[in-house]
């Protein structure tokens, strides 16, 4: 299905051509004047500087040109050549009753056989989660639902960091409290025990601990060095220790993840990549693309248009030793063997933008990726706290990303204490009000910027908000109710009904907020086409912003389930369930879950 405004270009492209000139110049745009108009067509201003002509006079002669097909109210050509629209009830009405009914509202998926992998979890095992992973996640998430409603097949994978350092400490530091464990017996050569020896309470405290202790103890983090060379090496007993922490690790973030409504095709990490290190560094060497510098196995990335210094990517340090760098790249030769994918995006850490332009140049250099496939840097900026600093708790530590939804939780379970639900009902709607005020308010920002966590902003219903959103659709599963009661019709029944034609918006004029719902509600796809391409989810909260404050006016100006007129009424009820249908699609593409009542 066709894009409203593809529809109302395509008129004035054959205006323009029935009048003498490009059909290119018949582009329409919504209008910036409300007050004036609905949409513009602006080309005659680009048509007469081709055409030496007036830009007024082709306006006029294009508006002339248009066929008297009431498709429109009212078509104006006004100085210097504006042409100002304003469409037809009857067009606009046909278009919406489509939408209606056709498959994802009317919107047209363009990369149907494509695939797309996106990294953005990056979580280290055997840590708990913190606040600084809450952007990657909801972003990546919402990201990679974005781009499975366009048609790619999606794959997200949480790249989890187990094959470095922290590992390493914590094998050191589970040795030095018992020693006697048979993972660190090199000697031992029957099975080892299927249970972790350590629960990952006991992991969460070991971590801090041994890192600390590294930062003192030069011979203590030579060791914890020396543990990740022999656990990359194969060490029999590391091998079965980590796997071990990896399952308990992998179990807990799932569900952290979980409650977020975050969720990965692939639990991949660093070790995965490993394989591919050394073979790809050799093909690199042979290309003549690696090669020493100071001591280091590194990749010149500099091109001659750089205006800022471009470090080398390293491939090896100059003791021998995998970085970043390498994992990063590898990982890349593992999803382009596996996935031949047309996209990889990152969505992490904007501070880390250099280290993926590196590594985007050395593949693209080493021919590892061609030209058919994008490499997306999604770097996101950091929540603060209101004094603008990245956000702590009130002893300045990191604040646990478990601790941070259960206070928003909490914070929305107290604003609700007076109301007459249960308390089944009460913990149900406060998960879900939760997590939106928790994830709205993080999307509703550009990816790349810095924002405030503001917890009473956050939870208000009022406002551009995750639970205003949520009450709209609230309010208007509340009118169904009581249109339900006096039709006699369950409310499954009517939106049924809705969805497969049988209501239909009424041609019957209306007011302006009728209107303006009406409009809104047409810019459905032209909105989702810019979250694709641009890979924005603040482009679909603003969206649904805007939906609800056209619904919310509309309901507070019209009396629905009271209108007299039967056809009039049924176009309203019709006209409410698409609006209730394009806000349960744009909160899925969010991560985001609505409660029947509030």
């Amino acid at each position: 299905m066709k894009e409203l405004l593809d529809i109302l270009s395509e008129k004035f492209g054959a205006a323009f051509e029935k009048a003498g000139y490009g059909a290119e110049y018949g582009r329409c745009v919504v209008s910036n004047r409300p007050d004036l108009c609905e949409y513009q067509c602006n080309g005659a201003m680009a048509c007469a500087k081709v055409y030496k002509k007036a830009p007024i006079a082709i306006a006029n002669e294009v508006v002339t040109s248009l066929p008297d097909d009431g498709a429109f109210k009212s078509v104006e050509a006004v100085a210097p050549g504006f042409i100002n629209i304003i469409i037809g009830e009857k067009t606009l009405n046909a278009y919406l009753n489509e939408m209606a009914v056709s498959e994802k509202n009317g919107f047209e998926p363009k990369s149907i056989g494509k695939t797309a992998v996106i990294d953005y979890g990056g979580a280290n095992v055997a840590k708990p989660l913190h606040v600084g992973h809450l952007r990657p996640a909801i972003i990546g998430e919402s990201v990679k639902r974005i781009l499975k409603f366009d048609g790619y097949k999606t794959i997200g994978d949480a790249h989890l960091g187990d094959w470095g350092t922290p590992i390493g400490l914590i094998f050191t530091e589970m040795q030095d409290r018992n020693p006697s464990l048979v993972f660190f017996d090199e000697n031992y050569t029957g099975e080892y025990p299927a249970e972790c020896p350590v629960t990952l309470k006991e992991l969460e405290e070991i971590y801090p601990f041994a890192s600390a202790k590294s930062k003192e103890d030069e011979e203590y983090r030579a060791r914890a060095r020396q543990a990740v060379f022999e656990l990359q090496s194969g060490r029999r007993g590391y091998r079965a220790l980590w796997e071990r922490i990896m399952d308990i690790s992998k179990k807990d973030l799932a569900k952290n993840y979980g409650s977020l409504n975050v969720f990965f095709e692939l639990w991949y990490g660093e070790s995965d990549a490993d394989p591919y290190i050394a073979p790809m560094i050799e093909d690199m060497k042979k290309q003549g693309i690696a090669k020493i510098s100071e001591g280091a196995l590194v990749v010149d990335v500099k091109e001659e248009s750089d205006n800022k210094e471009m470090p080398p990517c390293m491939l090896l340090k100059s003791d021998g030793a995998v970085g970043y760098d390498s994992t990063d790249l590898a990982t890349i030769v593992q999803r382009m063997k596996d996935f031949s994918p047309n996209k990889i995006i990152y969505v992490v850490d904007k501070r880390q933008g250099l280290h993926f332009e590196q590594v985007f140049r050395t593949v693209r250099k080493a021919g590892i990726v061609g030209d058919d496939t994008d490499l997306i840097f999604l770097g996101n900026g950091t929540m603060n706290g209101k004094d603008g600093k990245p956000f702590k708790t009130r002893d300045g530590g990191v604040l646990r990303l478990e601790a941070l939804v259960k206070d928003v939780r909490d914070h929305v379970a107290e604003k609700m204490a007076d109301r007459d639900l249960s308390a089944e009902e009460k913990d149900e709607i406060s998960r879900k009000v939760g997590l939106a005020a928790l994830k709205y308010g993080d999307l509703s920002n550009a990816a790349t910027k810095d924002y405030i966590f503001d917890i009473d902003k956050f939870t208000s219903f009022e406002g551009n908000t995750g639970p205003y959103i949520l009450y709209t659709m609230v309010r208007i599963k509340s009118i169904l109710e009581k249109y339900s009661s006096v039709s006699g019709l369950s409310i499954a029944v009517v939106l049924a009904k809705a969805a497969n034609g049988e209501y239909k918006l009424s041609d019957i004029d209306g007011n302006d907020s009728e209107k303006k719902l009406k409009l809104q509600i047409s810019l459905f796809s032209t909105s989702m086409a810019q979250a694709v391409a641009e890979i924005a989810p603040h482009k679909v909260c603003s969206y649904l912003f805007d939906l609800s404050n056209c619904l919310n006016s509309f309901y507070h100006e019209n009396k629905i389930v009271a209108e007299e007129n039967e056809e009039k009424r049924k176009g309203f009820i019709a006209l409410i369930c698409l609006t209730l249908k394009l806000l349960e699609t744009g909160i899925d593409l969010l991560g985001i879950e609505a409660p029947e009542k509030m």
